[in-house]
């Protein structure tokens, strides 16, 4: 795991930066990651399909509930969960078509808002906070736009419904390749694309993301067709002017998805929300630098979803 600078956080004015976080070096990080919990895997038939999804932490405790984005699983929290799990329990969902929950006939936003729904009341959770990246970030504006009373914060990660064409451009070329002659191969390739995570790094969220087929390739797990949700992004700006709780919008200082002019549209769109912005990152925050995901997102947690 890769720990780096922390975040700097910056109101709808103008706010100095937080001052750094420690660094986290690798022995550390060992020692502490072995400290923590280890999540357990849960599954469970929500709207007609078989869902997965990790429980982290102690029932009882505020809930949290994490979305990952396009193509990753659950899993890409890993670096974050433990530590957030310490004040509350987290779940973090496997969405439809990905990781290990089943593949769906449909994709719609409004099927994964239900998703969430019944996540929820399966756990009879009445109010819950959300930490969710990219696709999981525009699938938690909607929910909480129409569900207001069911969520105490919200912190979105890299994406308002406005992103750069080059970058998704690129994270699709990245993932047009679906199938690899061997796991190494496709190591190799996800390392060349984002050499911010270490090898080990990739190797890990990658065994969690893909299978193996019958001939020895490899290939990855999330369905195809989870693009046919994405149409009429800029829709989605309606449900970012309805947020009236309370928001913190991350981005990656080196993120291709989430530009400041976009930044600046949705700070303008919610009132009294904030951004922080995490040094030595990407689109995938929370994993290229967790220790300034971290800084940034539980002060935000400890104020509004304690």
């Amino acid at each position: 795991m890769q720990r780096r600078r922390a975040a700097r956080v910056i109101g709808v004015g103008s706010s100095p930066p937080t001052a750094p976080a420690p660094r986290l070096d690798s022995a550390r990080a060992a020692r502490y990651a072995s400290a923590m919990p280890m999540p357990r895997d849960r599954h469970a038939v929500l709207n007609g399909l078989r869902f997965h999804w990790l429980d982290w932490g102690t029932i009882g405790l505020p809930p949290l509930v994490l979305l990952h984005g396009a193509a990753q699983t659950a899993h890409s929290f890993d670096e974050v969960a433990p530590a957030l799990s310490r004040r509350a329990h987290v779940l973090a969902l496997d969405q439809r078509g990905h990781g290990d929950t089943a593949w769906a006939p449909r994709y719609d936003r409004d099927d994964f808002v239900a998703d969430v729904s019944a996540l929820l009341a399966h756990h009879g959770i009445t109010r819950t906070a959300l930490i969710a990246m990219s696709l999981g970030g525009l699938n938690a504006i909607r929910y909480t736009a129409r569900n207001p009373e069911r969520v105490r914060a919200l912190v979105v990660v890299d994406v308002v419904p406005r992103v750069v064409a080059a970058g998704a451009e690129a994270i699709g070329k990245q993932l047009a390749t679906r199938e690899f002659a061997s796991f190494d191969e496709a190591v190799a390739s996800a390392h060349a694309f984002n050499p911010r995570r270490t090898l080990e790094n990739i190797r890990e969220r990658l065994g969690y993301s893909m299978r193996e087929l019958p001939d020895g390739r490899w290939t990855y797990k999330f369905d195809p067709g989870i693009t046919s949700g994405a149409r009429e992004l800029e829709r989605l700006w309606h449900d970012v002017r309805r947020l009236r709780v309370p928001v913190l919008l991350v981005r990656g200082a080196e993120s291709p998805i989430l530009d400041r002019e976009g930044v600046a549209q949705f700070l303008a769109s919610v009132p009294g929300s904030r951004v922080a912005e995490v040094a030595g990152a990407g689109h995938s925050v929370m994993g290229d630098n967790p220790t300034g995901f971290l800084a940034a997102v539980e002060p935000f947690l400890a104020r509004h979803a304690a």
